[in-house]
């Protein structure tokens, strides 16, 4: 199987190194801080061979240039965003498809946060990386695109299996869980993850991945054409309802 190594870097983002045992290939999804990649990938007597970037933002690919120099890795990076993206090899968009040995991984158009921003869905393993556009419990501030792309962006992560494991970039869930909470106060679903999120970062756990199925049920901007959620935050559908939550989300303390 698959392996996923998960560790903290920066101040808040997690790095993730992908490695398949049979070819041995390794790849780094996202490149915040090249130094605690590589030496995360030598301890583990893994050799690094590709990088999957999700999107341009300096702490997902400013890793790039030393670890190609290091590793001579082939660098994958979204279409859309590859001008700001160093040392890109290949440009990839929606329904390209990666492999990492005899594993693909299929580009997903996520874009919103940035307007390039990509994931990438591995079904065989039922895990996606899925950067800053969704987060457990929240999604990425809306720096580039439109309320109706990001919506679009959200249904195509919907969508997929439910018991999909989603590897998002930050640890930003507690400050999410109180926002959700605010969006969503009868959720009693949601009451039970927030109560679940205190527990882990109590005993200083990450949680990050997160299940699509929990997200679903609890995630107020999945749930923007939820009626509910429609009636408590008004717009007529889907897209203003996404909208007016962002703008909501964008300014609470």
């Amino acid at each position: 199987m698959l392996e996923v190594h998960q560790f903290p870097c920066l101040s808040d983002n997690y790095g993730f190194l992908l490695h398949d045992p049979v070819s041995e290939e390794t790849a780094c999804i996202d490149t915040p801080d090249a130094d605690r990649y590589l030496h995360e990938a030598a301890e583990r007597g893994w050799q690094i061979t590709q990088i999957w970037n999700t999107h341009w933002h300096p702490d997902h690919a400013g890793g790039n240039q030393a670890i190609k120099e290091a590793t001579n890795c082939t660098v994958v990076a979204p279409a859309g965003d590859a001008e700001k993206i160093a040392c890109v090899d290949r440009v990839v968009k929606h329904g390209d498809c990666v492999a990492l040995g005899s594993w693909d991984a299929f580009v997903i158009d996520v874009g919103g946060h940035t307007m390039g921003h990509i994931a990438y869905d591995i079904p065989a393993a039922k895990i996606a990386f899925v950067g800053d556009s969704l987060f457990a419990l929240g999604c990425g501030r809306m720096f580039e695109g439109t309320p109706e792309q990001f919506w679009e962006s959200l249904k195509r992560l919907r969508s997929l299996p439910g018991e999909t494991v989603l590897y998002c970039a930050h640890e930003y869930t507690q400050a999410n869980a109180r926002f959700a909470l605010h969006a969503d106060p009868d959720n009693a679903a949601l009451r039970e993850y927030v109560a679940d999120v205190d527990r882990r970062r109590k005993d200083g756990l990450p949680t990050v991945p997160m299940i699509l199925h929990r997200e679903m049920e609890t995630n107020p901007f999945l749930r923007a054409d939820d009626p509910a959620m429609q009636a408590r935050w008004g717009g007529g559908n889907a897209v203003e309802t996404f909208a007016a939550l962002r703008a909501a989300k964008d300014n609470f303390h």
